[in-house]
């Protein structure tokens, strides 16, 4: 760590490092962030009784205290209400600020702290790309989308400059959370502060560098790209920031418009530090120059199947589950397997696609089996059947542990489940039962 603090000694002043390093014996920040397509803040705050000392990174965030006995098993948190989330991990998306109707693409996405954030900000309505290189961390990004009810996302698995290459122009924002040193993790995590080396550090700042390189590709003329990372370094940050404008005139540093932290690079862009309420981030935002020799690339969109081409079983089954169908009217039949794809979703052959939009279900011989996804992602108001359970019932326990349950209050056939008001799953009742449905490895012990 002194090697650490030596480093440290070059970006802070004396008064500052002394602080810095007194944070070391306090334990780490924990955080949530409130999933606004599934639950409200008062609603959660009421529910889970937390107080309400809200982080400065996030409207949504709020911190936990080190007594806190909210985990991973809690029922809210298998409905997707919450995220678990660093608390100035949160400071990124806003900086990125997407709108509702935005193309967004969160490039370096996994494990989908940031990329549930920016579906939380679209409402629905635009495009979400969360890409990881890794496959099994995209898995465990598609699991956390899903638990979160976006609808309106495309996960991949794709290398950063194939990716951007094949959606040049596309995207009005794009989030490089760049894998780094992680020096903003020493406290949560002591394997990041074992690995930790100047030259690790310096090795990150070139791979950071040409990702940048990549993810312009894909932005559109006056986009805005933000390039976060979780570490202190100054070449990680700063340096990386700098060398890529000296690359391209046609980007511009401008200001991150937000309060917390401290200003770098001419008060445009923002350092967070212990000291400041969170772990550690560094985010600065750029847009891209309008010219008038370039032009937003418009790539065809991903055929779906014709009407007259969906099986009646899968018809039948959205007409019996839905009072309105219309999200499911852009299906795709792919393998026996039935998606709902996003409105203006891209073509995506090539492109390390795992999935896009929601899994519908899957096409047996005579029926139709619904998948977890579908009803996660589903409204309360638009569901026929549904199974409403509050905290205190001891049938969330045995719902989640995948026990079938009572269910005399259900019609037979499928039904959602929920948990103050909000989807946990489904399962299939006959004779007052309900079979249960929920996914074996989401299941509690």
């Amino acid at each position: 760590m002194e090697e650490f603090f030596m480093r440290m000694a070059e970006i802070l002043s004396a008064d500052e490092l002394e602080i810095f390093r007194k944070e070391y014996d306090k334990p780490a920040c924990k955080g949530i962030r409130v999933n606004t397509l599934k639950c409200s803040l008062d609603k959660l705050k009421r529910i889970l009784s937390i107080a309400d000392n809200r982080t400065p990174f996030c409207s949504e965030g709020f911190y936990l205290d080190s007594e806190s006995h909210i985990n991973g098993n809690n029922s809210l948190h298998h409905a997707g209400a919450f995220y678990f989330q660093e608390p100035s991990a949160m400071s990124a998306v806003s900086v990125l600020s997407p709108k509702p109707g935005d193309r967004v693409l969160d490039l370096c996405a996994a494990p989908g702290g940031k990329s549930t954030q920016i579906a939380s900000a679209l409402c629905g309505e635009g495009l979400l790309w969360s890409n990881e290189i890794v496959r099994n961390r995209a898995t465990i990004l598609m699991s956390n989308i899903e638990r979160c009810g976006v609808s309106n996302a495309v996960v991949s698995s794709s290398d950063p400059e194939s990716l951007c290459a094949g959606l040049s122009g596309f995207f009005d924002k794009v989030l490089v959370d760049a894998p780094c040193s992680g020096e903003g993790m020493f406290r949560r995590d002591p394997e990041a502060k074992d690995e930790w080396s100047p030259e690790h550090s310096d090795s990150c700042a070139v791979r950071q560098l040409k990702i940048l390189e990549s993810a312009k590709k894909a932005l559109r003329p006056s986009g805005v790209l933000v390039y976060s990372t979780c570490t202190f370094s100054y070449a990680e940050n700063e340096g990386v920031i700098l060398e890529f404008l000296r690359n391209n005139p046609d980007f511009e540093l401008v200001d991150c418009e937000e309060k917390f932290g401290r200003r770098t690079l001419d008060g445009l862009a923002c350092r967070i530090f212990p000291m400041d309420g969170g772990e550690g981030h560094f985010a600065a935002k750029l847009r891209k120059r309008a010219s008038e020799y370039t032009d937003t690339y418009k790539p065809s969109c991903v055929p779906h199947t014709p009407k007259d081409k969906i099986p009646d079983v899968v018809t039948d089954f959205l007409l019996e589950t839905f009072f309105d169908v219309s999200p499911y009217s852009r299906l795709m039949v792919h393998s026996d397997k039935v998606y709902a794809l996003p409105e203006g979703c891209p073509e995506f052959k090539g492109l390390g696609v795992i999935r896009a939009g929601v899994l519908v279900g899957e096409i047996k011989k005579n029926y139709f089996e619904p998948a977890h996804a579908l009803y996660m992602s589903a409204e309360k108001s638009n569901l026929r059947r549904v199974l409403e359970l509050s905290l205190e019932d001891e049938r969330v326990g045995s719902f989640l542990r995948g026990e079938e349950i009572p269910a005399p209050e259900c019609e037979k056939g499928y039904n959602a489940v929920l948990v103050e008001g909000m989807t946990l799953g489904f399962g299939k009742v006959s004779g007052g039962r309900l079979k249960n449905k929920y996914p074996k490895g989401l299941r509690i012990f």
